[in-house]
Protein backbone atom coordinates (compact mmCIF):
# COMPACT_ATOMS: atom_id res chain seq x y z
CA UNK A 1 0.00 0.00 0.00
CA UNK A 2 2.57 2.05 0.92
CA UNK A 3 4.35 1.61 -2.30
CA UNK A 4 1.36 2.91 -4.13
CA UNK A 5 1.74 6.36 -2.21
CA UNK A 6 4.73 6.81 -3.06
CA UNK A 7 4.68 6.07 -6.31
CA UNK A 8 1.59 7.88 -6.77
CA UNK A 9 3.01 10.96 -4.78
CA UNK A 10 6.15 10.56 -7.48
CA UNK A 11 4.01 11.09 -10.68
CA UNK A 12 2.28 13.79 -9.76
CA UNK A 13 4.91 15.89 -8.65
CA UNK A 14 7.37 14.74 -10.86
CA UNK A 15 4.59 16.47 -13.59
CA UNK A 16 4.93 19.77 -11.78
CA UNK A 17 8.89 20.05 -11.50
CA UNK A 18 8.97 22.85 -14.52
CA UNK A 19 7.22 25.07 -12.18
CA UNK A 20 8.92 27.18 -10.17
CA UNK A 21 11.25 25.95 -7.29
CA UNK A 22 10.00 22.37 -7.20
CA UNK A 23 12.81 20.20 -6.71
CA UNK A 24 13.21 16.43 -7.74
CA UNK A 25 15.72 15.90 -4.83
CA UNK A 26 12.36 15.20 -2.52
CA UNK A 27 13.09 11.54 -4.34
CA UNK A 28 16.38 11.22 -3.54
CA UNK A 29 17.35 8.45 -1.17
CA UNK A 30 20.54 9.49 0.31
CA UNK A 31 19.15 12.29 2.23
CA UNK A 32 17.86 11.55 5.35
CA UNK A 33 15.01 14.69 5.55
CA UNK A 34 13.85 14.80 2.34
CA UNK A 35 14.34 18.17 0.49
CA UNK A 36 10.46 19.28 -0.80
CA UNK A 37 11.59 22.75 -2.14
CA UNK A 38 14.70 24.63 -3.37
CA UNK A 39 15.13 28.01 -4.33
CA UNK A 40 17.06 29.33 -7.33
CA UNK A 41 18.75 31.48 -6.08
CA UNK A 42 21.74 31.83 -8.29
CA UNK A 43 23.21 35.14 -6.75
CA UNK A 44 26.09 33.43 -5.28
CA UNK A 45 26.47 36.56 -2.40
CA UNK A 46 23.09 35.64 -1.31
CA UNK A 47 22.40 33.07 1.72
CA UNK A 48 20.19 30.06 1.80
CA UNK A 49 17.87 29.46 4.83
CA UNK A 50 17.07 25.75 5.49
CA UNK A 51 13.72 25.52 6.48
CA UNK A 52 12.17 22.07 7.99
CA UNK A 53 8.95 20.54 8.76
CA UNK A 54 8.55 18.30 12.17
CA UNK A 55 5.65 16.63 13.09
CA UNK A 56 4.64 14.81 16.46
CA UNK A 57 2.01 12.70 18.03
CA UNK A 58 -0.08 10.24 17.15
CA UNK A 59 -0.14 9.21 13.49
CA UNK A 60 -2.46 6.49 12.96
CA UNK A 61 -4.03 8.13 10.04
CA UNK A 62 -0.93 9.01 8.35
CA UNK A 63 -1.17 12.99 9.65
CA UNK A 64 2.57 12.64 10.94
CA UNK A 65 3.53 12.43 7.02
CA UNK A 66 6.58 10.19 7.68
CA UNK A 67 4.76 7.34 5.45
CA UNK A 68 3.45 5.02 7.85
CA UNK A 69 0.84 4.64 10.61
CA UNK A 70 3.45 5.62 13.66
CA UNK A 71 3.21 7.21 17.13
CA UNK A 72 6.25 10.21 16.97
CA UNK A 73 7.10 10.87 21.51
CA UNK A 74 9.33 13.90 20.20
CA UNK A 75 9.05 15.94 17.03
CA UNK A 76 10.92 14.39 14.33
CA UNK A 77 11.55 16.21 10.27
CA UNK A 78 9.48 15.37 7.76
CA UNK A 79 10.66 17.47 5.11
CA UNK A 80 13.29 19.99 4.17
CA UNK A 81 13.36 23.50 2.83
CA UNK A 82 15.51 25.50 1.15
CA UNK A 83 14.67 28.64 0.36
CA UNK A 84 15.82 32.16 -0.01
CA UNK A 85 16.67 34.38 3.25
CA UNK A 86 13.62 36.80 2.61
CA UNK A 87 10.72 33.67 2.76
CA UNK A 88 8.16 34.44 5.14
CA UNK A 89 4.99 32.94 7.18
CA UNK A 90 2.35 32.66 4.76
CA UNK A 91 -0.33 35.61 4.86
CA UNK A 92 -2.83 35.76 6.68
CA UNK A 93 -2.60 33.40 8.89
CA UNK A 94 -6.02 32.41 10.73
CA UNK A 95 -6.80 34.49 13.67
CA UNK A 96 -4.15 36.95 13.13
CA UNK A 97 -3.55 40.87 12.94
CA UNK A 98 -1.80 41.51 9.29
CA UNK A 99 1.43 42.21 10.34
CA UNK A 100 3.38 45.14 8.61
CA UNK A 101 6.21 43.08 8.01
CA UNK A 102 3.62 41.73 5.50
CA UNK A 103 3.12 44.75 3.53
CA UNK A 104 5.82 43.69 0.81
CA UNK A 105 6.81 41.18 -1.63
CA UNK A 106 8.54 37.83 -0.80
CA UNK A 107 10.14 35.31 -2.75
CA UNK A 108 8.50 32.32 -0.83
CA UNK A 109 5.64 31.93 1.82
CA UNK A 110 5.67 28.98 3.92
CA UNK A 111 2.69 28.42 6.10
CA UNK A 112 1.26 24.99 7.60
CA UNK A 113 -2.10 23.77 9.40
CA UNK A 114 -3.76 20.80 11.25
CA UNK A 115 -7.20 19.26 11.35
CA UNK A 116 -8.49 17.05 13.17
CA UNK A 117 -6.28 13.82 11.61
CA UNK A 118 -4.90 15.43 8.32
CA UNK A 119 -2.78 18.10 7.53
CA UNK A 120 -0.93 20.72 5.04
CA UNK A 121 1.92 22.47 4.24
CA UNK A 122 2.05 25.52 1.73
CA UNK A 123 4.74 26.92 0.65
CA UNK A 124 5.29 29.65 -2.60
CA UNK A 125 1.21 29.44 -3.50
CA UNK A 126 1.67 25.39 -3.52
CA UNK A 127 -0.45 22.90 -1.62
CA UNK A 128 0.85 19.96 -0.19
CA UNK A 129 -2.03 17.56 1.99
CA UNK A 130 -1.56 14.63 3.62
CA UNK A 131 -3.55 12.20 6.77
CA UNK A 132 -7.14 10.93 6.33
CA UNK A 133 -9.06 11.08 3.96
CA UNK A 134 -12.75 10.58 4.57
CA UNK A 135 -15.29 12.66 3.68
CA UNK A 136 -13.11 13.94 0.89
CA UNK A 137 -11.28 16.21 2.94
CA UNK A 138 -7.66 16.31 1.30
CA UNK A 139 -9.14 17.02 -2.41
CA UNK A 140 -7.51 14.63 -4.23
CA UNK A 141 -10.87 13.61 -5.73
CA UNK A 142 -10.85 10.16 -3.59
CA UNK A 143 -11.45 9.28 0.20
CA UNK A 144 -8.18 6.95 0.84
CA UNK A 145 -5.78 8.15 3.54
CA UNK A 146 -2.52 9.87 2.56
CA UNK A 147 0.44 8.95 4.55
CA UNK A 148 3.18 11.51 2.71
CA UNK A 149 2.82 15.50 1.85
CA UNK A 150 1.14 15.43 -1.42
CA UNK A 151 1.28 18.04 -3.90
CA UNK A 152 -2.96 19.06 -4.47
CA UNK A 153 -2.49 19.85 -8.39
CA UNK A 154 -6.13 21.11 -8.04
CA UNK A 155 -5.58 24.39 -6.46
CA UNK A 156 -2.89 27.14 -7.27
CA UNK A 157 -1.92 30.72 -5.89
CA UNK A 158 -2.60 29.26 -2.44
CA UNK A 159 -2.52 32.44 -0.40
CA UNK A 160 -3.89 30.56 3.34
CA UNK A 161 -4.99 27.24 4.43
CA UNK A 162 -7.09 26.17 7.26
CA UNK A 163 -8.48 22.38 8.53
CA UNK A 164 -11.18 21.34 9.56
CA UNK A 165 -13.08 18.42 10.92
CA UNK A 166 -13.64 16.33 7.77
CA UNK A 167 -12.99 19.66 5.59
CA UNK A 168 -10.62 22.07 4.05
CA UNK A 169 -10.60 25.61 3.31
CA UNK A 170 -8.12 27.84 0.83
CA UNK A 171 -8.02 31.15 0.12
CA UNK A 172 -5.87 31.91 -3.08
CA UNK A 173 -4.17 35.42 -4.34
CA UNK A 174 -7.29 36.10 -6.33
CA UNK A 175 -9.50 36.41 -2.79
CA UNK A 176 -11.32 33.58 -3.75
CA UNK A 177 -12.42 30.55 -1.00
CA UNK A 178 -12.30 27.17 -1.70
CA UNK A 179 -13.70 24.51 0.25
CA UNK A 180 -13.52 20.67 0.08
CA UNK A 181 -14.65 17.48 2.14
CA UNK A 182 -17.40 16.59 4.29
CA UNK A 183 -20.51 19.02 3.85
CA UNK A 184 -22.67 18.19 6.52
CA UNK A 185 -23.99 21.43 8.49
CA UNK A 186 -23.00 23.40 5.60
CA UNK A 187 -19.40 23.27 6.45
CA UNK A 188 -18.56 24.05 3.24
CA UNK A 189 -21.13 26.56 1.60
CA UNK A 190 -21.97 25.32 -0.99
CA UNK A 191 -25.69 25.80 -0.69
CA UNK A 192 -25.98 22.37 -0.13
CA UNK A 193 -24.90 19.45 2.12
CA UNK A 194 -22.95 17.21 -0.35
CA UNK A 195 -19.59 16.06 0.00
CA UNK A 196 -17.04 17.68 -2.01
CA UNK A 197 -13.56 15.09 -3.43
CA UNK A 198 -11.98 18.34 -4.98
CA UNK A 199 -11.79 21.87 -4.41
CA UNK A 200 -15.21 24.08 -5.23
CA UNK A 201 -15.29 27.60 -5.37
CA UNK A 202 -17.21 29.30 -2.51
CA UNK A 203 -20.03 31.66 -4.15
CA UNK A 204 -20.92 33.63 -1.33
CA UNK A 205 -22.79 37.15 -1.72
CA UNK A 206 -19.89 39.21 -1.09
CA UNK A 207 -18.80 41.38 -3.65
CA UNK A 208 -15.12 42.07 -2.84
CA UNK A 209 -12.19 39.86 -2.30
CA UNK A 210 -11.97 37.67 0.91
CA UNK A 211 -8.46 38.68 2.88
CA UNK A 212 -8.95 36.42 5.63
CA UNK A 213 -10.83 32.84 6.67
CA UNK A 214 -10.41 30.69 9.43
CA UNK A 215 -12.38 26.77 10.44
CA UNK A 216 -13.04 24.78 13.40
CA UNK A 217 -14.81 20.93 12.99
CA UNK A 218 -17.84 22.40 11.12
CA UNK A 219 -18.16 25.91 10.77
CA UNK A 220 -15.79 28.65 8.70
CA UNK A 221 -15.33 32.07 8.53
CA UNK A 222 -14.49 34.55 5.91
CA UNK A 223 -13.53 38.24 6.26
CA UNK A 224 -13.81 40.69 2.83
CA UNK A 225 -11.35 43.34 2.15
CA UNK A 226 -13.77 45.95 3.10
CA UNK A 227 -13.87 44.49 6.91
CA UNK A 228 -17.54 42.39 6.31
CA UNK A 229 -17.55 39.25 8.40
CA UNK A 230 -19.34 36.18 7.00
CA UNK A 231 -20.38 32.89 8.14
CA UNK A 232 -21.65 29.28 7.30
CA UNK A 233 -21.74 25.69 8.94
CA UNK A 234 -23.18 24.12 11.77
CA UNK A 235 -25.00 26.30 14.40
CA UNK A 236 -27.57 24.24 16.28
CA UNK A 237 -28.92 26.63 18.96
CA UNK A 238 -25.52 27.98 20.66
CA UNK A 239 -25.50 31.13 18.23
CA UNK A 240 -21.89 30.32 17.05
CA UNK A 241 -22.35 31.71 13.38
CA UNK A 242 -23.19 35.48 15.06
CA UNK A 243 -26.29 35.46 12.54
CA UNK A 244 -29.43 36.04 15.01
CA UNK A 245 -32.87 35.46 14.51
CA UNK A 246 -34.21 34.70 10.76
CA UNK A 247 -30.86 34.17 9.60
CA UNK A 248 -31.84 31.99 6.56
CA UNK A 249 -32.02 28.70 5.04
CA UNK A 250 -31.40 26.11 7.72
CA UNK A 251 -31.43 22.18 7.50
CA UNK A 252 -30.44 19.95 10.19
CA UNK A 253 -28.92 22.58 12.68
CA UNK A 254 -26.53 24.30 9.75
CA UNK A 255 -26.62 26.86 7.02
CA UNK A 256 -25.04 25.93 3.89
CA UNK A 257 -24.97 29.64 2.53
CA UNK A 258 -22.50 31.86 3.57
CA UNK A 259 -24.29 34.89 5.33
CA UNK A 260 -22.59 37.98 6.69
CA UNK A 261 -22.14 38.73 10.12
CA UNK A 262 -24.44 42.24 10.41
CA UNK A 263 -24.36 42.41 14.35
CA UNK A 264 -20.81 43.09 14.65
CA UNK A 265 -20.35 46.43 14.44
CA UNK A 266 -16.82 46.89 13.84
CA UNK A 267 -14.68 46.56 10.63
CA UNK A 268 -12.89 42.59 11.10
CA UNK A 269 -9.52 42.20 10.18
CA UNK A 270 -8.77 38.55 11.71
CA UNK A 271 -11.12 35.81 12.98
CA UNK A 272 -10.77 32.56 14.78
CA UNK A 273 -13.43 29.51 15.01
CA UNK A 274 -13.79 27.34 18.36
CA UNK A 275 -15.50 24.16 18.97
CA UNK A 276 -18.86 26.22 19.59
CA UNK A 277 -17.74 29.73 19.37
CA UNK A 278 -16.23 32.20 17.41
CA UNK A 279 -13.68 35.26 17.88
CA UNK A 280 -12.84 37.88 16.04
CA UNK A 281 -10.51 41.21 16.03
CA UNK A 282 -10.61 44.93 14.83
CA UNK A 283 -8.22 46.50 13.11
CA UNK A 284 -7.09 48.35 16.53
CA UNK A 285 -6.82 44.66 17.99
CA UNK A 286 -10.53 44.65 19.89
CA UNK A 287 -11.75 41.18 21.20
CA UNK A 288 -15.50 40.38 20.07
CA UNK A 289 -16.78 37.11 20.44
CA UNK A 290 -20.20 34.62 20.29
CA UNK A 291 -21.23 31.73 20.68
CA UNK A 292 -21.55 29.32 23.48
CA UNK A 293 -20.34 29.81 26.74
CA UNK A 294 -20.69 26.91 28.87
CA UNK A 295 -17.22 26.46 29.99
CA UNK A 296 -16.50 30.45 30.23
CA UNK A 297 -15.06 30.03 26.72
CA UNK A 298 -16.36 33.92 25.83
CA UNK A 299 -14.17 35.06 28.97
CA UNK A 300 -17.08 37.12 29.62
CA UNK A 301 -17.24 36.25 34.08
CA UNK A 302 -20.03 34.34 33.48
CA UNK A 303 -21.98 31.39 31.48
CA UNK A 304 -24.23 33.50 29.65
CA UNK A 305 -23.55 33.38 25.27
CA UNK A 306 -25.47 33.90 22.86
CA UNK A 307 -25.48 34.93 18.76
CA UNK A 308 -24.88 38.54 19.35
CA UNK A 309 -21.24 39.31 18.82
CA UNK A 310 -19.80 41.60 21.87
CA UNK A 311 -16.35 42.89 23.08
CA UNK A 312 -14.45 41.02 26.13
CA UNK A 313 -14.94 43.90 28.39
CA UNK A 314 -12.06 43.11 30.63
CA UNK A 315 -9.88 43.64 27.87
CA UNK A 316 -10.54 46.83 26.91
CA UNK A 317 -7.80 48.97 25.80
CA UNK A 318 -5.19 45.86 25.30
CA UNK A 319 -4.17 45.36 21.96
CA UNK A 320 -4.70 41.91 20.87
CA UNK A 321 -2.37 40.67 18.00
CA UNK A 322 -3.28 37.03 17.66
CA UNK A 323 -5.87 34.97 18.75
CA UNK A 324 -6.62 30.69 18.77
CA UNK A 325 -9.69 28.92 19.67
CA UNK A 326 -9.85 25.23 21.28
CA UNK A 327 -12.85 23.17 21.56
CA UNK A 328 -13.99 24.73 24.83
CA UNK A 329 -11.07 26.99 25.53
CA UNK A 330 -9.27 30.89 24.05
CA UNK A 331 -5.68 31.88 24.25
CA UNK A 332 -4.82 35.62 23.18
CA UNK A 333 -1.96 37.41 22.51
CA UNK A 334 -0.84 40.90 23.41
CA UNK A 335 0.80 43.59 21.31
CA UNK A 336 3.38 43.37 24.59
CA UNK A 337 3.91 39.39 23.91
CA UNK A 338 1.96 38.42 26.78
CA UNK A 339 -0.37 35.51 26.58
CA UNK A 340 -3.87 35.19 27.93
CA UNK A 341 -6.12 32.12 28.54
CA UNK A 342 -9.90 31.67 29.70
CA UNK A 343 -12.63 29.10 29.15
CA UNK A 344 -12.45 25.26 30.28
CA UNK A 345 -9.01 24.17 32.13
CA UNK A 346 -10.09 20.17 32.40
CA UNK A 347 -6.87 19.37 30.63
CA UNK A 348 -4.67 21.60 31.56
CA UNK A 349 -4.86 23.78 28.56
CA UNK A 350 -4.81 26.87 30.19
CA UNK A 351 -1.39 26.75 31.16
CA UNK A 352 -2.19 28.71 34.75
CA UNK A 353 -1.16 24.90 36.87
CA UNK A 354 -4.93 23.74 37.58
CA UNK A 355 -7.85 21.89 36.12
CA UNK A 356 -10.38 24.74 36.88
CA UNK A 357 -12.20 27.04 34.18
CA UNK A 358 -11.08 30.46 33.90
CA UNK A 359 -13.83 33.00 33.63
CA UNK A 360 -12.47 35.87 32.03
CA UNK A 361 -9.52 36.09 30.61
CA UNK A 362 -5.74 35.80 32.36
CA UNK A 363 -1.89 36.48 31.76
CA UNK A 364 -0.20 32.71 31.69
CA UNK A 365 2.24 33.34 34.10
CA UNK A 366 4.56 30.68 33.31
CA UNK A 367 5.39 32.45 30.08
CA UNK A 368 5.45 36.08 31.47
CA UNK A 369 8.98 35.84 31.63
CA UNK A 370 8.80 35.73 27.93
CA UNK A 371 7.89 37.58 24.60
CA UNK A 372 5.47 35.40 22.91
CA UNK A 373 5.14 36.47 18.88
CA UNK A 374 2.53 33.08 17.96
CA UNK A 375 0.05 30.76 19.64
CA UNK A 376 -2.11 27.94 18.69
CA UNK A 377 -5.10 25.98 20.08
CA UNK A 378 -5.88 22.27 19.71
CA UNK A 379 -8.79 20.72 20.98
CA UNK A 380 -7.83 20.25 24.45
CA UNK A 381 -3.82 21.98 23.87
CA UNK A 382 -1.91 25.03 23.75
CA UNK A 383 1.32 26.45 22.45
CA UNK A 384 2.92 29.56 22.39
CA UNK A 385 6.36 30.06 20.47
CA UNK A 386 8.74 32.88 22.27
CA UNK A 387 10.58 35.60 20.19
CA UNK A 388 14.01 33.62 20.74
CA UNK A 389 12.20 30.57 18.66
CA UNK A 390 11.37 28.39 21.30
CA UNK A 391 8.22 26.60 21.59
CA UNK A 392 6.29 26.04 24.62
CA UNK A 393 3.15 23.51 24.87
CA UNK A 394 0.70 22.54 27.93
CA UNK A 395 -2.40 20.88 28.38
CA UNK A 396 -3.89 17.34 26.82
CA UNK A 397 -0.74 15.31 26.18
CA UNK A 398 -2.14 11.38 26.20
CA UNK A 399 -1.31 11.20 22.29
CA UNK A 400 2.10 12.46 22.80
CA UNK A 401 1.05 15.72 20.84
CA UNK A 402 2.82 17.94 23.12
CA UNK A 403 6.39 16.60 21.90
CA UNK A 404 7.93 15.59 25.16
CA UNK A 405 8.43 11.55 26.23
CA UNK A 406 7.53 10.70 29.89
CA UNK A 407 4.50 13.64 31.15
CA UNK A 408 1.36 13.43 32.66
CA UNK A 409 -2.05 12.81 30.11
CA UNK A 410 -2.36 16.38 31.60
CA UNK A 411 0.23 18.96 31.57
CA UNK A 412 -0.65 22.03 33.45
CA UNK A 413 1.52 24.22 33.11
CA UNK A 414 4.25 25.06 29.91
CA UNK A 415 7.01 23.08 29.07
CA UNK A 416 9.72 23.83 26.48
CA UNK A 417 9.52 21.01 24.02
CA UNK A 418 13.07 20.35 22.89
CA UNK A 419 14.66 19.03 19.56
CA UNK A 420 17.05 16.46 19.39
CA UNK A 421 20.48 17.68 17.96
CA UNK A 422 21.30 15.59 14.99
CA UNK A 423 24.55 15.59 13.38
CA UNK A 424 23.43 17.07 9.81
CA UNK A 425 25.55 20.12 10.56
CA UNK A 426 22.53 22.65 10.11
CA UNK A 427 22.94 24.11 14.22
CA UNK A 428 20.49 25.30 16.55
CA UNK A 429 16.40 25.02 16.12
CA UNK A 430 14.53 28.32 15.31
CA UNK A 431 10.54 27.77 15.73
CA UNK A 432 8.83 29.94 13.27
CA UNK A 433 5.01 28.81 13.42
CA UNK A 434 3.01 25.91 15.11
CA UNK A 435 -0.65 24.07 14.71
CA UNK A 436 -2.18 21.85 16.71
CA UNK A 437 -4.59 18.96 15.27
CA UNK A 438 -7.07 15.96 17.43
CA UNK A 439 -3.57 14.07 18.42
CA UNK A 440 -0.69 15.33 16.35
CA UNK A 441 0.86 18.57 16.03
CA UNK A 442 3.55 20.26 13.77
CA UNK A 443 5.73 23.08 13.29
CA UNK A 444 8.52 24.81 11.11
CA UNK A 445 11.70 25.52 12.12
CA UNK A 446 14.76 27.29 10.53
CA UNK A 447 18.09 25.87 10.99
CA UNK A 448 20.58 28.25 11.90
CA UNK A 449 24.15 26.97 10.47
CA UNK A 450 27.26 26.76 12.49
Amino acid sequence: MLSFYYHTRRRSLLTLLRRRHLSSSYFSTSSKVPLLWKSEITDSSESITTVQLYSWGRGASGQLGGGIEEIRIYPSPVASFSLPPTFRLSSPIPGRLPSSNNLGNADVEIGISCGLFHSALLVDGNLWIWGKGDGGRLGFGHENPVFVPTLNTNLESVKSVALGGLHSVALNSLGQVFTWGYGGFGALGHTVYHRELVPKLVEGSWDTEICHVATSGTHTAAITKSGELYTWGRDEGDGRLGLGPGRGPNEAGGLSIPSKVKALPVSAVAVSCGGFFTMALSEEGELWNWGANSNYELGRGDKLGGWKPQPVSSLKGVRIIQIASGGYHSLALTDKGEVLSWGHGGHGQLGNSSLHNQKVPIPVEALTHEKVIYIACGGSSSAAITDGGKLYMWGNAQDCQLGLPGLPEKQLSPIEVKFLMEDDGLGSHNVLSVAIGASHAMCLVSRSGH
